[in-house]
């Protein structure tokens, strides 16, 4: 495993939000469209019996596609996010005809209040939902990205250890040399050295004949 595997690894953020600035927001546009078809279906869930469940499952999975749109590409990607499901919604509603995806533009006292204006209430809450992400905090939708890993205590032994090791070599070096130059040998050696270059005849006594 390369480090940058391990920091990949050790990163917190989704895969998404590690991804390069264009593929995120290939991401996030994309994103927008899958839930603006999902939301289209689920919204008029339970809408005949008054009590639109569907419609609050279809804002909170906008609420989480636009929270993660603006975490991941900041305000650029809200307003591409905005723009990709409002666009996608509305023409749903715009092409559905007699298959009433999205029915408004009709009032009747026979008919319960959500299932006359839960379009209605998608098609501008989406709008609105996500204004309101455009105005929150950016500290909201920051996600950490991770720290530089501080050396462990088994690194800190591992670098005295070595550190050690390495005076310790050192050390008998400087020993071994000071022994040698300390011996009656080596002091021999050296003085028959001195009187060589001091006497060439005595260092070569075939010279000396000549």
């Amino acid at each position: 495993m390369t480090s940058r595997d391990a920091r990949r690894d050790d990163d917190p953020r989704p895969w998404t939000h590690r991804q390069s600035y264009p593929v995120r927001m290939l991401i996030t546009l994309l994103a927008g469209v899958a839930v603006a078809v999902i939301g289209t279906f689920a919204h008029r869930m339970g809408a005949s019996m008054n009590v639109p469940y569907g419609l609050v499952l279809a804002y909170v999975i906008l609420g989480l596609s636009a929270w993660c749109a603006r975490a991941r590409c900041g305000v650029t990607g809200l307003a591409v996010h905005l723009i990709a499901s409002t666009a996608t919604a509305w023409m749903i509603a715009a092409g559905s005809g007699n298959d009433a995806l999205t029915p408004i533009g009709f009032n009747s006292d026979d008919l319960p209040y959500f299932s006359q204006k839960a379009g209605y209430l998608w098609l501008i809450g989406m709008i609105v939902v996500q204004l309101a992400f455009t105005l929150m905090p950016p500290r909201w939708f920051r996600i950490e990205k991770p720290k530089p890993r501080a050396a462990s205590e088994d690194d800190v032994k591992l670098t005295d250890d070595a550190d050690a090791s390495a005076s310790t070599d050192g050390n008998d070096t400087a020993d071994a040399e000071s022994d040698d130059t300390s011996s009656p040998a080596g002091e021999s050696d050296r003085a028959s050295a001195h009187d060589n270059d001091a006497d060439p005849e005595r260092a070569d006594p075939e010279r000396k004949d000549r």
